[in-house]
């Protein structure tokens, strides 16, 4: 068992230090990262959904996750699923970048499932998102479209290629 002392926030909650690459891995202390998301951010629906299309369009779908959990902690009760899902789909493709396909199809069918029965709020364009985590999660899950195994262990997807529209 390690003695060395956990980093922690100001509130003194545990918290990595530890820089992150784009993806959202830690790296060694003292290498350069990106900068990270803050946490607890309150935003509007509109603020929300810029930032993480910034992000995922950035190729940082790790943080764009963030992004959409301090909505999903911070939003009312019936949107609270619907954040919870769009954040599901980042992480998913975060998986998916980082070469874990079971995990990121995983992610990208749940993340699919929780938002599938929204109407488009705030612009989302829900029936896009639905399809693009689906093709997405049978590309990188090893099947094709129709739930017929691919064969092969599928690449690493490019984040940044691969970044849905949140809005129509």
């Amino acid at each position: 068992m390690s003695t060395a002392p956990r980093d922690r926030d100001a509130a003194g909650r545990a918290r990595s230090a530890r820089p992150r690459d784009g993806l959202g891995r830690p790296l060694p202390y003292g290498s350069p990262g990106v900068e990270r998301q803050p946490e607890g951010v309150v935003r509007s629906p509109g603020d929300t959904l810029a930032e993480a299309q910034g992000l995922l369009d950035a190729g940082r779908p790790f943080h764009a996750h963030e992004v959409f959990e301090d909505a999903w902690k911070s939003g009312p009760e019936p949107e609270r699923e619907l954040w919870r899902g769009l954040a599901q789909l980042a992480v998913g493709l975060t998986h998916a970048a980082r070469g874990n396909a079971k995990g990121g199809a995983r992610l990208l069918l749940r993340g699919a499932d929780r938002i599938a029965e929204y109407r488009d709020p705030y612009g989302i364009d829900v029936a896009g998102l639905v399809a693009w985590a689906r093709s997405l999660a049978a590309r990188v899950g090893g099947e094709t479209a129709e739930g017929e195994p691919r064969g092969g262990v599928p690449a690493p997807v490019d984040a940044r290629a691969e970044a849905p529209r949140l809005t129509g």
